[in-house]
């Protein structure tokens, strides 16, 4: 059993609106996300502090439970709402999110006594493109919140961690833009333009 948790609660400053809502090639960049992931999940989840914007999607929607703490609190709060033993958590500004990647990471922890199977991409923690074992987290996450940390990298990387490897992440994801996240009008139109490329290309 899996869960697929959206996070779409970021403020999106740089781009001036909500971002998860501006259409992607003809639709809200959060339904573009959800289409490619939701085949690998059991029960579905989005993360919002708006979640009347999110009707349209069907989903479960459900409100930060700890405000004003970040990523790392939107990351309990994901974990904290599932009801799968594994959770997979994707931020909703990715808009080659890999389904592969996901099912990889998945059985990563279907095989192994991970807490958490997380990409290392150039040397950094992809936390939101990751698959966590929720009874093992949690408690970990609530206990560096107390302590008033806010990186969730930071966090995450004292899991008990598998790391997935340059190899490993580009057996799933050849292109290697699983982690490509768009925060900028212009960062939105040059992703927009690959995946209309993309979408053309020859499939062998």
């Amino acid at each position: 059993m899996l869960t697929l948790v959206l996070q779409a609660g970021g403020l999106s400053t740089r781009m001036g609106q909500n971002k998860a809502l501006m259409p992607f090639c003809g639709q809200p960049l959060i339904e573009r996300v959800l289409n490619r992931l939701k085949p690998a999940a059991d029960e579905i989840i989005i993360t919002t502090n708006v979640p009347q914007d999110f009707d349209f999607l069907g989903v479960k929607l459900v409100i930060d439970d700890l405000p004003g703490k970040g990523a790392l609190g939107g990351l309990y709060t994901a974990l904290k709402a599932a009801s799968s033993p594994l959770v997979a958590v994707v931020a909703c500004d990715m808009p080659f999110a890999s389904l592969a990647l996901i099912r990889a990471e998945e059985n990563i922890l279907k095989r192994e006594e991970y807490d958490a199977a997380v990409p290392c991409w150039k040397d950094e923690l992809e936390p939101l493109h990751a698959v966590y074992r929720r009874d093992a987290c949690l408690p970990q996450l609530l206990r560096a919140l107390d302590s008033g940390e806010r990186k969730l990298s930071s966090v995450v990387a004292n899991f008990h961690l598998y790391c997935m490897t340059y190899d490993e992440l580009l057996e799933a994801d050849p292109y290697g833009l699983a982690f490509s996240n768009v925060n900028t009008l212009i960062e939105f139109k040059q992703a927009e333009n690959l995946a209309k490329a993309l979408e053309k290309k020859p499939k062998n």
